[in-house]
């Protein structure tokens, strides 16, 4: 970040008491972004992975989130998925990687604006007044369906479909769901999943995530069997990797 200082009687935009979060594994630059937007009248708090940047914004209390793209435990696209299903704050995303398709995918996710590292602070801070201009009051952005072989995902409603016929999951099934879905035949860890789930890292004894996914697959098969399909519809697996996670399959 390049520290292009303005005289401070330009803080027109800066409202007391507004809250700005941090989410960067960059220590040193959460404490530059801090000090300037903070001597421009924000305050300014940080987090340096992304499931605890992903606990501190679903606490609310934020006018506004500035996001890294990688991060440990959770990657900013992941934190900006989960907060976007029960948060419309704000989100500047903050990265090193300027290509096309990270600042399509951005956008796709419900990001209001992507900075490029190394950035000027000035256009740091005028971009963040400019944001909280144009969101004041305005609606979060709308969500749809993504499908997935022969699973629907509806984001908004939080629900699931086998071919048309309802999985009827609980919000914690379809969000390890939707999480492994969304992979593309990724191996997701159990970290990461535990962290979207409870921002934190898993623990070794832990087995609620087993049951969980347990569940989940006993409930694709019975929707499975129900469903009434004029052709025979791709198959859609999760599999265990031992040590690792799991991962979705979907067979043509």
């Amino acid at each position: 970040m390049t520290d292009r200082r303005e005289g401070h009687d330009d803080d027109s935009g800066a409202a007391p008491g507004i809250a700005i979060l941090i989410v960067d594994d960059d220590v040193e630059l959460c404490a530059l972004v801090s000090e300037y937007l903070g001597a421009h009248g924000y305050r300014v708090s940080s987090a340096h992975d992304g499931a605890v940047g992903l606990r501190c914004a679903l606490e609310g209390g934020h006018d506004l989130l500035i996001l890294d793209v990688m991060l440990p435990v959770l990657d900013g696209f992941e934190v900006l998925r989960q907060l976007r299903r029960r948060s419309d704050v704000p989100v500047i995303m903050l990265t090193a990687r300027a290509e096309e398709h990270d600042r399509i995918r951005g956008f796709g996710e419900g990001v209001d604006d992507y900075l490029v590292k190394p950035f000027a602070a000035a256009e740091l801070l005028g971009r963040v007044r400019a944001i909280l201009r144009r969101t004041a009051g305005a609606p979060g952005p709308a969500e749809g369906r993504t499908r997935v072989g022969p699973i629907t995902l509806d984001t908004q409603a939080s629900e699931a479909f086998w071919d048309g016929t309802p999985l009827e999951l609980t919000l914690t099934e379809f969000v390890v769901l939707e999480v492994l879905a969304r992979a593309g035949g990724r191996v997701v860890s159990r970290d990461e999943l535990t962290a979207v789930l409870h921002q934190r890292e898993a623990t070794p004894y832990e087995r609620s995530l087993d049951v969980h996914v347990s569940h989940l697959r006993r409930k694709i098969e019975l929707a499975r069997a129900r469903a009434v399909s004029a052709e025979p519809s791709a198959g859609f697996i999760i599999r265990t990797v031992r040590g690792v996670g799991y991962l979705c399959a979907v067979d043509r």
